[in-house]
This record gives C-alpha cells, structure tokens and sequence, in this order.
C-alpha cells in the first residue's frame, strides 16, 4: 500500500519553506523530560506545521473565526498556557530551518487541566487526556482563516511585523511573493481532504476520530462508519507492553501504538523524530497516575467498595488478571460499536504497511470483534467514561438510569461526588460544549457490569474506585 500523500491527521495545517528564524522560539528538544513532552518535536513540522510567524498571528488575525469558549486566542480552542516562557501553549512544537514551522506533538492529547471548585485556580496535569482540546475545532479555525478575507497579504505580514519589528524587508518581501498564498494553499488543500469529516457529528472537545483518516491517507475506501473515541491517559506504559492497546484491541506494540499517534498528530514515516519519541517512550513506562485527594476518600467505604470492585471489575481490569488487555465481544459489553466498526480488515491490513523497509516497520494491527479491557489505574482523571466519552462520570457508569441523554463536556471543574468532571449546571453550560448521545458514534449504553448491585455496594464501589 502507497502513502497518497501526507494528509494530516488531527489538524489541517500548512507546508511551506520560510527563512529568518523569529526571535524567541525554543529547538525542537528539552534537556527536561516533561518540558520535552510539552513542548519538545515528535516530526510533526515538516508535513503539517504552520509557518511559526503566521501562526502565532492568526488568532489576533481572524479572532472571529475563534470558537465562543473561555481564554485568550488559541485556548479558545483547547490549548493549555502554564507560563513556562516558552512563547507557545503546551502541545505545540518548534523547529527552526525549512519554514520554522509550528506542529503538534503528544501533549496536544495528553495533558489536561482540572479545577478543584470553579474559582479555584486551574491545575495542568500531565499524561491525563486533553479534556480541553477541540483537534478537528483546531482545523476547522485554520480553514475558516483561510477562507476569511482577513487572511490577507498585508494585514498578515503588518500583523507579524507588529508582533517581531525584527521582521525585515526581505523577510516580508518572501512572505509577500510566496509565504502567504502557500501557507493558504495548504490549508485549503488539507480542508478539501478532510471534508468528509463534515459528514459526521463533530468530536468535541477531548475527543477525535483516530482511524478513519487513515482510509484517506492509505487510499483504503472511506465508509459512513463514525470511530470517534475519547482520549487516552498514557501513565504506567511498562504494565501494558503486550496487552492490546488501543480501544478495540487492535495492536499489542506499545512502540507500534505510538507512531501511529505520531504520524496521526501530523508527522510521516520520514519525518517521525525518533530520538525525541524514544526518549519519551522510556520515561513514559514508569510515569505514574496521579492519586485522588486522600482526603476526599472515605477510607471505611472504600474498603467496603473492595469486595465489590473483586466481583465485577478485577478479573477484566486489574493488572495480571486474565482477561486484562484482552478483547470483550461487542454483544456482550453493549456499547456503541462505532470505533469498533470504523476499524476495518481493510485498513488493519493498510496499517500494516506503514514503515516497510525501515526497521520500525507496523505489522501487528489486526481486526477485533469488541473492545479491549483496560487497566484502570488514574481512572478519575479519565472522564468522561466509556470509549466515546459518553457516560460524564462513574457515578452515572455504575447508575445507567443516570446517564444523561445530554451534557456539557470541557468544564474542567472537578465532581468529587460523582467522580468525573461537572457537566451540567450554569458553569458547565455557560464554558463547556454540549454533547448528545443520541448522534451516531455517541450512544452511552452497555457497560452494565456492577449496575446490578446493591445501591450501598455501588456506592462503596465508587469510593474504592477513587483509590486507584
């Protein structure tokens, strides 16, 4: 199978050639491993980065193409600022020489934020999913830019000598002939490719359809099938080398499992930094989950909660337990089979040849028939639950009659009731993005395990659930 092209896939960005670095911007590595997560290159420039000076202008640019959500230019979309001096929001990575592009790299989906009460100050927390992050709003604001007279030669190049009076005559004088009009070319060309996804209900924030952009990069034929699935935690790797990863169980290599991302996030077979991502890789193997505020538990119940969690939870999601890492059949777990479906035999096999000829080459995708039994270490970081993100809290995973048919999603104020982030209310309304589980992809059943039991056992369980 042949490459059709580089067509990125969590974001429609730009390839083009730039000169003169702009003042400020870091390299593409960290001597410290979590600066290096954060901001650091997984080879994502090359293929799908944005020239570094028209993206940093163009939330000021084409402010009315931002989504209406809290925050300052590109937290609008999701992005997380902590202030480390580094120019740029977590997520986001810089490579100097070809274009000085901006990409994406893993903490784009990997790094969240969490607040105790809603006036309490936001905590970043990283390895916990993007709970914050709108990857296909991210798109859709570059092509709205695109699209906007206000992606205009001279207003574009005025803005950037605004922001860097360093911006000098030949600079813009490239920017003029050639920057500006490529730079919109391939965001535009990048939206045509994607258009499909206009076809579906959109991922929302924490979410996105990981494997049916691969049927376009792979020229595998693109079907109806929604595959939209929540983000992942990604602490404690070394326990999951060899469980099958992915929602569906579809790989076993955690290393196969990560270049997949990689190239998903926008870099190529060519261009994946493998150094950076090796790196990573290691430290990632032992990276704990954060613990629940000890606190907040009520350690008798959560004893209590023990022996319940032993009969419907542990022989599927504790570590060494046998059925941990396997497969449960679509019939009998129940939930919504979109991902499941959107994972065909064709493109398993398509995935397969990603890589050939080098020595990290895939071949151990395969098509399953349910979704994978997960360990379930940080669990109150992982909301909201089930593969798509349908179910708010645990709670409502453990009481179905309390899954709501519609919820806010992207409030990062924490439920310690519920065990999940708020999602109704005047605050959750007022910054979160609605979610309906009536769309296609977005049903909140199946998952009953534990649901049968004794209102005070479920309660207890909750508490246990805390703890891990």
């Amino acid at each position: 199978m042949v490459i059709r092209r580089a067509v990125p896939v969590l974001l429609l960005a730009a390839t083009v050639c730039v000169r003169a670095t702009p003042a400020g911007n870091d390299g593409p590595s960290f001597p410290d491993i979590v600066e290096h997560f954060k901001y650091g290159s997984i080879g994502a420039e090359e293929n799908s980065g944005v020239p570094s000076r028209i993206w940093r202008v163009l939330p000021t640019v084409c402010e009315s193409s931002l989504p209406r959500r809290p925050g300052v230019g590109y937290e609008r979309i999701g992005f997380i600022s902590d202030g480390a001096g580094h120019g740029r929001p977590i997520g986001t990575s810089f490579r100097p020489g070809n274009g000085d592009r901006i990409g994406l790299n893993c903490a784009t989906c990997h790094v969240g934020t969490l607040r105790d009460a809603p006036d309490a100050p936001r905590r970043v927390i990283v390895g916990m999913p993007a709970n914050q992050m709108d990857l296909q709003g991210y798109g859709r604001f570059l092509t709205a830019c695109a699209q906007s007279p206000a992606f205009e030669t001279g207003r574009l190049i005025d803005a950037i000598h605004k922001a860097d009076p360093g911006f000098g005559f030949f600079s813009r004088l490239g920017y003029r002939l050639f920057v500006v009009g490529a730079t919109r070319k391939g965001i535009l060309d990048r939206a045509r490719d994607n258009a499909w996804f206009d076809d579906r209900p959109a991922f929302g924030p924490g979410r996105v359809d990981t494997f049916n952009p691969y049927k376009v990069l792979l020229q595998v034929p693109l079907d109806k099938t929604v595959g939209t699935v929540d983000l992942p935690s990604i602490w404690n790797q070394r326990p999951r080398q060899g469980l099958w990863l992915h929602w569906d169980g579809n790989n076993d290599r955690v290393e196969e499992r990560n270049k997949s991302a990689a190239i998903g996030a926008g870099a190529t077979p060519k261009s994946l930094d493998l150094a950076s991502m090796a790196r990573i890789e290691q430290w990632l193997l032992d990276f704990p989950a954060p613990k629940y505020p000890a606190e907040r538990i009520d350690a008798s119940r959560a004893e209590n909660g023990r022996r319940a969690y032993a009969s419907a939870c542990a022989s599927c999601h504790d570590l060494g337990a046998a059925s941990v890492g396997q497969v449960t059949p679509i019939e009998k777990v129940g939930t919504d089979s979109g991902r499941l479906d959107s994972f065909t035999p064709a493109l398993a096999t398509a995935m397969n040849t990603i890589g050939r000829g080098r020595p990290w080459a895939f071949s151990h995708f395969r098509k399953t028939q349910g979704y994978a039994n997960m360990p379930l270490d940080g669990l109150w970081l992982r909301a909201p639950y089930l593969h798509n993100g349908s179910v708010p809290d645990l709670r409502s995973l453990l009481f179905p009659e309390e899954r709501p048919a519609t919820f806010f999603r992207a409030y990062d104020v924490y439920d310690w009731d519920r065990v999940g982030f708020v999602s109704r209310g005047a605050g959750a309304e007022r910054e979160g993005v609605p979610f309906d589980t009536s769309l296609r992809g977005n049903a909140n059943t199946g998952h009953i395990y534990g649901a049968d039991l004794p209102t005070a056992d479920k309660l207890a369980l909750l508490e246990y659930l805390k703890t891990l």
